[in-house]
């Protein structure tokens, strides 16, 4: 398979499916739209010869100076073991090291052994300098 992995914006019909079908979580059409709207960097992965385009993404989120995050990580499952979520993240690493700030916190969430991936692009445990957290209503 031909896979092309590219800068792009996210469609909102792509983005709640990927989310979704990869077992991210779904997402309301009301914050996807929002949150969509404010990417900074968005990286779509498609399968010309499948019947589904779109079968890869990735964002960064953030104020594109100071504070930035890496979200939105997903390949469908059936796609998944092939190298994708590297090549997803080298084309957002390509962005980060060539468009943000050197003095840009680029911070992210590793769900499971994801973090494996991550931590061959530089990533690292935040512990004990400091702790991650979250808020969810």
């Amino acid at each position: 398979m031909s896979y092309i992995t590219e800068f792009k914006d996210i469609p909102l019909e792509s983005y709640l499916r990927l989310r979704k079908e990869s077992g991210l979580g779904a997402k309301t059409e009301e914050a996807g739209r929002i949150g969509l709207k404010n990417s900074i960097c968005s990286v779509l992965v498609s399968d010309p010869e499948s019947g589904r385009a779109h079968i890869g993404m990735g964002r960064i989120i953030g104020d594109g100076g100071c504070h930035c995050q890496v979200t939105d990580i997903c390949v469908l499952p059936e796609h998944q073991g092939k190298g994708l979520g590297k090549a997803i993240m080298e084309k957002l690493m390509e962005f980060i090291n060539n468009e943000l700030p050197a003095s840009c916190y680029i911070s992210l969430i590793a769900d499971g052994d994801a973090s494996f991936l991550y931590e061959k692009f530089g990533f690292r445990d935040t512990m004990p300098e400091s702790k991650g957290m979250y808020y969810k209503r």
